[in-house]
């Protein structure tokens, strides 16, 4: 049977990479050909990994793979205030921007559909938005005895649940049990606002976030994998 999409065009991602960005959705009403011609630069498609005839599907059009992605819950039941753990201030945006450019250098931002340098700098605005409370809620940072910067988590507040954007341990800090303390902190953010839920999504291939979701208590939901495909390839 053949795939079906909606097209939704990405504004923000356009204007910020210089590239014009759309996601397909499945299952809207035009045939995935038709939707191809529409102009654009980037494709973009998020693919429940069990849908199995929408992935060959894609490929077939010259769709490929850029990730694979989980998603994980923890129900949010008593929790405590974690010590060190504290609201990032605007003052603090120059730091935390460094440290989320070299954290997340590994991501589906990357060639051959992005620029080498594009991953570091959505993550770096990523968290400068959080800290300013435009897409996430709020980021919370923890810092060590003399208040040099060792990690940082950012949230928001969506349909009852609150959900992680970004969790990042410094290199330096790793190790240490920061990464839980922010998860932690996180979860305590959730119940004083009376969410039922913390989410976050991460890559099938971070090994190290999986672990330390699954410790914390989470159950896995979802897989999924992004594809992409230049718009101007041929159909």
């Amino acid at each position: 049977m053949p795939a079906h999409v909606s097209i939704n065009p990405l504004a923000w991602e356009s204007a910020f990479f210089g590239c014009a960005t759309a996601r397909l959705d499945l299952d809207g009403e035009l045939p995935l050909e038709d939707a191809l011609r529409h102009p654009t630069d980037l494709w973009q498609i998020k693919v429940p990994a069990d849908r199995l005839e929408a992935i060959d599907a894609l490929c077939q059009h010259g769709f490929q793979l850029a990730e694979g992605e989980a998603d994980l819950a923890i129900t949010i039941k008593r929790t405590e205030r974690q010590p060190g753990i504290r609201i990032a201030r605007e003052s603090q945006i120059a730091d935390l921007r460094a440290a989320a450019a070299q954290i997340f250098v590994q991501s589906r931002f990357r060639a051959p559909w992005f620029a080498a340098d594009a991953s570091a700098r959505f993550y770096a605005q990523w968290i400068e938005n959080a800290v300013r409370g435009t897409f996430d809620h709020q980021c919370l940072i923890a810092s060590d005895a003399s208040g040099a910067l060792q990690g940082f988590i950012s949230l928001r507040e969506t349909e009852g649940d609150v959900r992680v954007g970004l969790l990042g341990v410094l290199p330096h800090a790793q190790g240490n049990g920061i990464g839980q303390r922010l998860l932690l902190a996180g979860a305590d953010w959730g119940r004083v606002r009376q969410l039922a839920h913390l989410r976050v999504a991460t890559q099938l291939s971070n090994l190290t976030a999986m672990r330390l979701y699954l410790r914390s208590g989470a159950r896995l939901e979802s897989t999924a994998y992004w594809f992409y495909r230049k718009g101007h390839d041929p159909i």
